[in-house]
């Protein structure tokens, strides 16, 4: 009888969480779920074109009414933008910092900054300083905006007014064949610019060529803290850079289909049509 007294209680604490909380924890029935090296955490219902991840957890998604929301890690929206399509459509969102986010619009050439409220900070016209193809940018660990300006084919710094602050030696001058990055991610004393076809191009903070990690044709590429993130041949590679321990992790028949993936902090995020499941990684 005490057994039966306790499951109940607990039966109802369970119930009255789930009221207070319920688009974010209802946990699918998989049965191969404690196999796979995914532990699930929660989901977000909702119609979503996008989703970004920064270090705290924050979430970024676009809605389908095309506001760019910021969500906590605990699923509490605290914040939105709403002319994310201002200028069509974005190329990329840049939210390593969790107090300036960089949305991106290639086609107009033209970088919106927005604080930690999504409130705006600046825009800057790439072409108006002399800058005209770039494909990919991301914030410094300074507070300034680095890219790949593939005109003059350097690494490049910039202020938020869009001042030149640094740059790097012509590549051609550094690499027999000049690799062009999709990406560039500003983490822990290094910045990292990676070329699908070749691999991950580290510099340090002063525009120096420090080395190449040749994994390739990998996509949504993540750096969190010691690790490098990848998705190739329907695997999550983790690579520790201090360890240099590669891993990879199946991704399992029970993600579906999905739209977009990201694999932060431990965790993945998996963008669907009806919603953003969460994993944790074991």
């Amino acid at each position: 009888m005490k057994n039966i007294i306790i499951y109940l209680l607990c039966l109802s604490a369970v119930s009255g969480f789930a009221q207070t909380r319920p688009i974010l924890d209802t946990l699918p029935e998989i049965p191969s779920l404690k196999d796979s090296g995914f532990r699930y955490y929660r989901r977000i219902p909702g119609n979503f074109s996008s989703v970004s991840i920064d270090v705290l957890d924050n979430i970024y998604l676009i809605t389908a009414g095309n506001q760019l929301k910021k969500l906590n890690a605990n699923g509490d929206s605290i914040a939105a933008f709403s002319e994310v399509k201002k200028y069509g459509n974005p190329s990329l969102i840049d939210v390593s910092n969790p107090l300036k986010v960089l949305v991106y619009y290639k086609n107009f050439s033209t970088v919106v900054a927005l604080d930690r409220l999504l409130s705006l900070r600046n825009t800057i016209n790439f072409r108006k300083q002399n800058i005209f193809t770039v494909k990919t940018l991301a914030n410094s660990y300074d507070n300034n905006i680095w890219l790949f300006d593939e005109q003059d084919l350097k690494l490049k710094k910039i202020s938020e007014e869009g001042k030149l602050l640094q740059e790097s030696t012509d590549w051609r001058l550094l690499f027999d064949t000049v690799p062009s990055p999709s990406q560039i991610i500003d983490s822990d004393n290094f910045v990292y610019l990676y070329d699908e076809a070749k691999g991950f191009y580290i510099f340090d903070y002063y525009g120096s060529f420090k080395n190449l990690l040749p994994f390739l044709h990998w996509e949504h590429v993540a750096v969190s803290g010691n690790k490098l993130y990848g998705i190739f041949n329907n695997n999550l590679y983790s690579y520790e850079l201090k360890s240099l321990r590669l891993r990879n992790y199946p991704l399992p028949a029970f993600f579906g289909e999905y739209t977009d993936i990201k694999a932060m902090n431990g965790k993945v995020y998996l963008l669907k049509k009806d919603g953003l499941e969460i994993y944790s990684l074991l």
